[in-house]
């Protein structure tokens, strides 16, 4: 515990204040000084324990109001998520200036990163998410139905949008613990390469196929998407793309246009935004090294135009994600106890405040969810009206 508040850090204390003037939030200091909102009722009090903590804030608050939250030299008291949504709402988004740059994900930055979030062992996801381990937006046909139906639904969703066929060879890649995989391949009928490089994923994809008896439809392979060789009526992606990073964005292209019948099409799927912006440091820190959100300008000019892929369709579903999240962010804090076992505090308070800063951003459009249809641009084997 630091000793009293000076005149320092209560002035420290109002200009955080000041950066979040329109937030409906109070913050206290250690020693019980506080300032009350000055935007109405508050939803919740910052509470900051100790001086390191209120000037990091000063200092870099995207990274250090993390490491604080984590760490637990800060304190919401009060609704986490509303905290959070007034917080993003009063900041706003900021662009990224021309000079920010993020170094590319070669295949072993890409392996290393999948490793830090996807192989923390499938135990604990299984806490959390759905009964088939899908860990990505959902698709909720109406608010009502639940994780495990929303999650059918965007499998069939993509199906119906990729209007599979009997018989069509489909490369997926990024294909997680291989749930829309088996799903193409049990209802739909289709031959799927599924490619990942998360050895826990791969593993459990392949017990799963075998004993669900579609092994030999299903061929899950642990590799890079660099990696994929021959020809496929189908390439989808279903939140991979927010991982491959802005500088290797041609490699995907290069890859889809390699791979792609020249009757074929394809679906992406990723986490996006309205306007450039590298990710939160903290969540490249502790959560998702080396991840970018792209724009759909970012996606069309780097991963489809040069290889005259012709977009189909477009639909943002970021509420479904919000609504996601809150599925996720509510089954994990029903489990916290058995996650902190498994890992330790600090863990649980990171994970805790990841799920609902995302959830956060999906519900104030700091954060976008795209699906891109896309064909190859001489094909007129497309569809005549969505309808179809």
């Amino acid at each position: 515990m630091s000793a009293s508040s000076t005149l320092a850090d209560r002035w420290a204390l109002e200009r955080i204040r000041k950066s979040v003037a329109t937030a409906p939030l109070d913050f206290r200091l250690w020693d019980g000084f506080e300032l009350p909102s000055i935007a109405g009722p508050p939803v919740a009090t910052i509470v900051f324990k100790n001086r390191r903590a209120l000037f990091s804030w000063i200092w870099d608050p995207d990274l250090n109001f993390g490491e604080a939250y984590m760490f637990g030299a800060v304190e919401i008291q009060g609704d986490l998520l509303r905290a959070l949504e007034v917080i993003y709402e009063a900041l706003g988004v900021k662009p990224r200036p021309w000079w920010l740059w993020q170094s590319s994900n070669d295949v072993s930055a890409a392996r290393e990163n999948v490793h830090q979030h996807y192989d923390l062992g499938n135990d604990f996801y299984r806490l959390w998410l759905d009964h088939e381990m899908v860990y990505t937006c959902a698709y909720f046909p109406t608010p009502e139905h639940s994780l495990e139906e929303a999650q059918i639904a965007k499998m069939d969703l993509v199906c119906r949008k990729l209007k599979l066929k009997r018989g069509e060879r489909v490369l997926e890649a990024g294909c997680g613990w291989g749930s829309l995989a088996l799903f193409m391949a049990r209802h739909y009928g289709v031959t799927v390469t599924a490619m990942n490089v998360s050895s826990e994923q791969i593993a459990f994809a392949r017990r799963r196929a075998e004993a669900a008896g579609l092994d030999a439809g299903v061929t899950f392979v642990e590799d890079d998407y660099r990696n994929a060789r021959g020809r496929y009526d189908v390439f989808v992606s279903v939140g991979m793309l927010e991982h491959v990073g802005l500088a290797d964005f041609h490699t995907l292209g290069e890859t889809i246009g390699r791979c792609l019948e020249a009757r074929g099409r394809g679906l992406l799927h990723f986490i996006g935004r309205n306007q450039p912006m590298l990710l939160n440091p903290w969540i490249r820190k502790r959560i998702f090294p080396g991840a970018y959100p792209p724009t759909l300008r970012e996606v069309f000019e780097r991963v489809l135009e040069p290889g005259a892929l012709s977009v189909l369709d477009v639909e943002n579903l970021r509420l479904h994600y919000a609504l996601t999240l809150e599925h996720w962010r509510r089954r994990f804090d029903h489990a916290s106890e058995q996650v902190r076992e498994m890992f330790d505090d600090t863990f649980v308070r990171a994970w805790r405040l990841y799920l609902a800063g995302s959830e956060a951003a999906f519900s104030t459009g700091m954060m976008q969810l795209f699906q891109v249809v896309f064909a190859p641009g001489a094909s007129n084997a497309i569809p005549w009206t969505r309808a179809e």
